[in-house]
């Protein structure tokens, strides 16, 4: 067995020969002491009332088993609590400061204030499905919870690797994520699109022609640099967006850091063009990344309307966007001192859905198209726009009727349904 136990109540005899002698400690207090040396090489120890001997010796045995399995867990890591560890775990994170940001921002608005203060050794599975029920209340969208329930889980994964605790709660079996239900995606019409583009100011019209003509993201647009318009050989390079990181402007790689390069129509290329000869590209110079990150200069294509600096989102979607929508018919126009209401189906992203639209209705495959939208992964690509792919059941019956009239010769009777029908 790892360690011993010391009877607190009891000392050796003076001689060390006899019968041990009462302490001063004796019938006061919490007799037995637990004790062992842990993996770090420090003592580790847990008290025990008196009678409770052979729950003493069950315990030091049970610290001796995960010992050997390599599941031993620092009784004082477990006392650790969520948001201590949280908070350390977030600064740790060595993903983009886009995300960093979000995963902070849900955990001390959605997690933090509702677990923080257990200790990490002290959950169980109720203590998540408490905690995604009371969420639930306050969140009804299921989606933006689902992504709050993954940050908690990357957190109690990470401590499961650091040895805080044994297993991640949230991946309990009596535990449900919420569910990830995806709206269907219902794409904008042409004519929507073009009604949206003429209520834009006119500085600002050819974002809609490289987000509905090329799928570029909104952040995207506002980061594209002259100089990766080619006209030459018709492709457009996506390699750079602007995004807000702590608040500043900076610029950064495309989401996912996935540069890409995507195929520009004549008639995008000619927009592009002549917004260019009437609104020349300003040089915009941004930090790279972070907001003390390298500095870096591009001639951007679209600004500010005072000239002033890159686009920055929140902006652009309250000043110019939505009071176009407005223009266009897609939104109702505010109440006076109030601002327009949320419609994020119609935000700029409708215009990359436009694309897929558009690009699937004309044959383009799923392949092709994931790469131009720069996604990770087709299939993420097919489930999303599925339900968009022109119908196969008529290019199935060609196919065959094709088949058929190759081997027989133009003098074949046909012997479809209809046939039998007329019969």
């Amino acid at each position: 067995m790892a360690g011993h136990i010391q009877d607190r109540w009891y000392k050796s005899s003076p001689d060390g020969i006899g019968r041990p002698v009462k302490s001063e400690r004796y019938g006061t207090g919490l007799r037995y002491r637990a004790r062992y040396i842990g993996p770090d090489g420090t003592e580790k120890s847990k008290s025990f009332p008196d009678r409770q001997k052979r729950l003493a010796e069950q315990w030091l045995a049970q610290i001796e088993a995960d010992m050997s399995r390599g599941q031993y867990i620092d009784p004082a890591a477990g006392r650790t609590t969520f948001q201590q560890y949280g908070e350390k775990w977030l600064a740790s994170q060595t993903t983009d400061v886009t995300t960093r940001t979000s995963v902070s921002t849900q955990l001390r608005l959605h997690a933090f204030p509702y677990i923080g203060s257990r200790p990490l050794g002290s959950f169980q599975p109720s203590h998540i499905r408490e905690w995604a029920s009371a969420l639930e209340k306050v969140l009804p969208v299921s989606s933006y919870r689902r992504v709050i329930f993954s940050s908690v889980s990357a957190v109690f994964s990470a401590a499961v690797d650091d040895k805080h605790l044994s297993a991640n709660p949230c991946r309990a079996r009596s535990v449900r994520a919420p569910r990830s239900v995806p709206p269907r995606v219902q794409p904008w019409t042409a004519g929507r699109v073009f009604a949206v583009r003429q209520a834009l100011p006119e500085q600002y019209r050819a974002m809609v022609d490289l987000g509905g003509g090329c799928g570029l993201r909104q952040g995207e647009i506002f980061g594209l640099a002259v100089d990766t318009v080619n006209h030459d050989t018709g492709w457009l390079h996506v390699g750079c967006q602007v995004k807000v990181a702590n608040g500043h402007l900076v610029f950064g790689l495309p989401k996912r850091s996935k540069e890409r390069d995507v195929p520009l129509s004549d008639h995008v290329a000619q927009v592009l063009k002549e917004h260019t000869e009437k609104y020349p590209p300003v040089e915009v110079t941004l930090p790279w990344l972070l907001p003390d990150g390298p500095l870096v200069r591009k001639r951007l294509l679209f600004t500010r309307l005072d000239g002033g600096g890159a686009v920055r989102r929140t902006d652009f979607n309250t000043r110019v966007w939505k009071p176009a929508l407005t223009a266009a018919g897609v939104l109702p126009a505010p109440e006076k001192g109030k601002r327009h209401e949320a419609s994020r189906e119609d935000g700029m992203h409708a215009l990359r859905h436009f694309y897929a639209s558009v690009l699937l209705a004309a044959g383009e495959n799923v392949k092709a198209l994931s790469h131009y939208l720069g996604h990770d992964d087709p299939g993420f690509t097919l489930r999303v726009y599925t339900h968009l792919m022109p119908s196969s059941d008529g290019r199935a019956r060609r196919a065959v009727d094709a088949m058929y009239a190759a081997q027989a010769g133009p003098a074949v009777t046909p012997h479809g349904p209809q046939t039998a029908q007329a019969a």
